[in-house]
């Protein structure tokens, strides 16, 4: 059974920084290539960023605009994303899941984690 356990959340003051984490069981996470990803209103899930399985690419929604980063450990299977620079617009629950961008069903989500921006 697939599980994805995201952590990191918390608040920040703008221009703040998180690190978040998502700990993975129950399939190959090095064959995988995987993202981060946040809830738009109307649940719709939004890439935050990508990594293939190998770790060797990555790509970034235009967002990001070069604050956060996402890295993997394909020995122990956690993703991680550096968040840096956080906005105002950045808050949101993110959550970890294998990479949709070319058509693959994502796994069953997990309880994601908090990112609250402000003053």
């Amino acid at each position: 059974q697939v599980q994805l356990v995201e952590s990191g959340g918390g608040w920040v003051q703008p221009g703040g920084i998180l690190a978040l984490s998502c700990a993975t069981s129950g399939f190959e996470f090095s064959e995988r290539a995987m993202g981060w990803y946040r809830q738009l209103p109307g649940r719709q899930f939004e890439l935050v960023a990508s990594i293939t399985a190998g770790g060797q690419y990555t790509d970034y929604g235009v967002f990001v605009k070069g604050r956060f980063t996402i890295t993997r450990d394909n020995v122990h299977n956690p993703l991680w994303l550096q968040m840096n620079e956080l906005e105002p617009d950045d808050p949101d629950v993110y959550f970890c899941n294998r990479d949709t961008s070319y058509g693959s069903v994502p796994f069953s989500w997990g309880q994601g984690t908090q990112v609250t921006v402000s003053s």
